[in-house]
């Protein structure tokens, strides 16, 4: 048995066509077939940041329930655009939202999650800054979080780093997974979404979500892992 994971950035719901369209988010979103998946800019950039995607849609649409954890304004979905969705039998024994270092806002959630079947794990959803250094320096932050963890721990997001190189110094002994390139969404080359994991979790399959619906619903992909280690 495996936990499927998945991360998605949303782009506001905005697709490559230039159109808002919640609804078609939502229908690649189902169509992953993920137990729990961290998604990026679920809310609008500007003033109160209200939420791009209603709730109300995916309680409607969707097998999932939103993480209830701290939100960037009264009207947000998420916390600095960020927000977890978990499958409907998945329990989350706690969330806190991290402030990241850097030139501009960021911010990453924390996790505990008991999926059916599964033992509680920390799972560290995060969207990074657009600075290599900035990135080095949430790294550190993120990384002691993941080794202050009490049990199997892992990260999952967009990390905007195009290196496979360099910008993961700060984590030395965990796994940095590259299920391949999601950027931009209708001619992908840039492999920015990506998975940490820590030792005791295998990654026992992994891909990019890549249909026709994905390259137009945003300008990312979404990437998913099925990972093992985290079962009763």
């Amino acid at each position: 048995m495996t936990v499927r994971l998945a991360s998605y950035n949303l782009h506001k719901c905005v697709g490559t066509d230039g159109r808002h369209d919640p609804g078609r988010i939502l229908s690649v979103i189902n169509a992953i077939g993920a137990d729990v998946i961290a998604l990026q800019e679920v809310d609008r950039r500007l003033g109160a940041r209200p939420s791009a995607l209603p709730a109300r849609m995916i309680a409607a649409e969707t097998d999932f329930h939103v993480a209830e954890g701290p939100k960037t304004g009264p009207d947000s979905l998420g916390w600095h655009g960020q927000a977890v969705l978990v499958r409907r039998g998945g329990r989350v024994l706690d969330i806190d939202g991290m402030a990241l270092p850097g030139l501009e806002p960021r911010g990453a959630l924390r996790l505990v999650i008991a999926h059916e079947g599964a033992a509680p794990f920390t799972l560290i959803a995060a969207h990074l800054g657009l600075r290599r250094a900035d990135r080095r320096a949430q790294w550190g932050r993120i990384a002691q979080t993941l080794r202050g963890a009490k049990g199997p721990a892992l990260a999952i997001g967009d990390f905007n780093e195009w290196s496979s190189k360099h910008g993961f110094e700060a984590l030395t002994g965990y796994h940095v997974h590259t299920p391949g390139p999601t950027y931009p969404s209708r001619a992908p080359f840039g492999r920015l979404d990506r998975v940490v994991t820590c030792p005791n979790i295998k990654v026992m399959r992994m891909g990019v979500f890549d249909t026709a619906l994905a390259r137009r619903a945003s300008d990312h992909l979404p990437i998913w892992a099925d990972v093992a280690g985290i079962l009763r």
